[in-house]
C-alpha cells in the first residue's frame, strides 16, 4: 500500500503545469539564442533524458505521470505547426523537460485583538476605555499569531536543443508551489500551450 505522503508528492507534479491555486497557469520566463535560425525547424522529438527530477525533495514520477506531461507538451508543439517524431534521431530539434524541487518554509504573522469572557453583546468582553466609559473591541489587547507552512516549490525547465550543436537554443522556465491535487488533462494542456506560446521566437 502506497504511503499517504508518497501519494501526495506523486500528485504534486501536476501543479507545475496545472497551477492549482490560480485561475490560469503561471506565465513562463523565456530566453533563446537570438542568432539561431528557427525558421528551418520542422520536426521535433523528445531528448532521451527528458523527464528528469532533481532537488532536495525529488518526486518519484510514474510512467503514467511522465506520459501525461509528454502528451500535453506534444500537443502544444503540434498546435504550433511542428511535427513531433517518435524517432528523435530524425528530428530537426530535440525537446527535454526537467523538474527541480526545493523545500521551503512560509512564515506569516497575523495580529488580532483578544475578546470574550463576559458582558456586552453575545458575551463580548472588550477593553475598558477610561475616556469614553465604554468597552471597545479596538481597545482590547492585541496578540500575534504565527503560522508556519512547509511546502515544495517546483521549477519546470523546458529546453529546445539543436542536435548538431548539442546545446540548448530556447528555454522556458516556470515556477509554482506544489500541492497535492489531481492531474487535470484540460489545465495541463492549457499550461503547456502557454509555455510554447512564444515558440518559435519570430
Amino acid at each position: 500500500m502506497q504511503h499517504p505522503r508518497t501519494h501526495h508528492l506523486l500528485s504534486a507534479i501536476a501543479i507545475l503545469l496545472v497551477a492549482a491555486c490560480s485561475s490560469s497557469p503561471p506565465k513562463p520566463e523565456v530566453d533563446y539564442d537570438h542568432q539561431y535560425d528557427f525558421s528551418q525547424v520542422r520536426t521535433i522529438g523528445f531528448y532521451k533524458n527528458s523527464g528528469q527530477v532533481s532537488g532536495d525533495n525529488p518526486l518519484q514520477l510514474s510512467d503514467m505521470q511522465r506520459n501525461r506531461i509528454d502528451d500535453a507538451i506534444r500537443v502544444a508543439v503540434e498546435n504550433k505547426g511542428f511535427t513531433f517524431l517518435a524517432d528523435a534521431s530524425k528530428a530537426d530539434m530535440l525537446l527535454t523537460w526537467h523538474l527541480a524541487t526545493q523545500h521551503k518554509t512560509d512564515v506569516r504573522s497575523y495580529s488580532s485583538a483578544s475578546y470574550g469572557g463576559y458582558g456586552g453583546y453575545g458575551g463580548y468582553r472588550g477593553g475598558y476605555n477610561r475616556y469614553s466609559m465604554y468597552n471597545c473591541w479596538s481597545c482590547s489587547p492585541v496578540h500575534t499569531d504565527v503560522r508556519v507552512t512547509d511546502y515544495t516549490e517546483g521549477t519546470l525547465i523546458v529546453d529546445i536543443i539543436d542536435p548538431k550543436m548539442k546545446q540548448s537554443v530556447w528555454r522556458a522556465v516556470t515556477q509554482s508551489k506544489l500541492k497535492g491535487e489531481k492531474m487535470e488533462h484540460e489545465r495541463t494542456a492549457e499550461a503547456a500551450a502557454l509555455i510554447f506560446e512564444s515558440f518559435p521566437p519570430y
